[in-house]
């Protein structure tokens, strides 16, 4: 008789699977390369209403690369508020925004902990600051509202190695998405705002190959290029055309002043693309 307590190995002896190692096989790099053209964003996905019990609530994702091992970006964001501040709180006559971002421990190749790391705290800081030019801060004095992202998966290519130094750039995209993630919340919640906020990511890459010169494109993945040199975020109000926030990266000569405003004016239009994506999906909610 079995005993029904015990889990029974098999009968017999078995062999474990032994796989087969490309150590051995040559890199193929032919496969790396951008699908797009220089100025056209990846395709995006954008729902509000996926939470029911907060105030807001929007899910983005992006498309992902051709190449094997890259996802897309996938956010989800819940705003809880507009509510009275606690008694304790000193008075104010705006409302407090607080912006909280916090990668999954799965949405990247290197596990993430379950207190925000200084990487985090900056996504934070820079959502907090797009945000707050884009809501009308008086209409909801002695009020709090608390805007929550969370990042399901990166953009990081899971088969390079951390050497590479592609983290440093997802942190753009990450960017980008949060703030037009947190603009459909927003707005999904019913916070009065001057306009609809969203992201870019412009960035001057260098391409493998012999006698590739560095070029400018929209919306990068760093996997598909050989280097990134230089990269900018832009938080853009198409309406009012104002820019609400704006962060550089990279190591760019300080002399070529242009550079710097052909980074910025391909910003610009990467937001206004996923303005547009915004306001289509916010339409549809109404609707």
């Amino acid at each position: 008789m079995a005993d029904r307590r015990r889990i029974n190995g098999p009968p017999g002896s078995t062999m474990p699977p032994v796989f087969e190692d490309d150590a051995g096989q040559p890199e193929i790099k032919n496969g790396k390369g951008r699908d797009r053209a220089p100025n056209v964003i990846r395709k995006m996905f954008l729902k509000t209403g996926v939470t029911p019990s907060a105030s807001g609530s929007a899910y983005l994702e992006f498309a992902g690369s051709s190449n094997s091992g890259v996802s897309g970006l996938k956010l989800s964001c819940t705003v809880h508020g507009p509510r009275s501040l606690p008694r304790s709180s000193p008075f104010s006559p705006h409302i407090v925004l607080s912006a909280h971002v916090k990668y999954a421990p799965f949405a990247t190749k290197q596990r993430r902990g379950y207190l925000r790391d200084p990487s985090e705290r900056d996504l934070g800081t820079h959502l907090e600051t797009a945000l707050r030019g884009a809501i009308i801060a008086d209409r909801w004095p002695k009020s709090g509202v608390d805007i929550i992202i969370s990042i399901i998966e990166g953009d990081q290519d899971r088969e390079t190695s951390k050497s590479q130094g592609d983290e440093t750039w997802d942190m753009m995209n990450a960017l980008s998405g949060c703030i037009t993630v947190a603009s459909a919340a927003l707005a999904d919640a019913g916070i009065d705002c001057v306009d609809t906020v969203a992201g870019g990511v412009a960035a001057l890459v260098e391409d493998a190959g012999e006698g590739s010169t560095p070029r400018i494109v929209v919306d990068p993945i760093p996997s598909d290029h050989e280097k990134v040199l230089g990269a900018c975020c832009i938080a853009y109000l198409p309406t009012r055309d104002e820019v609400t926030n704006l962060w550089f990266k990279g190591d760019l000569p300080a002399s070529d002043a242009g550079l710097y405003t052909q980074l910025v004016e391909n910003g610009i239009q990467a937001s206004r693309n996923a303005n547009r994506v915004l306001v289509e999906c916010l339409g549809e909610a109404t609707s």
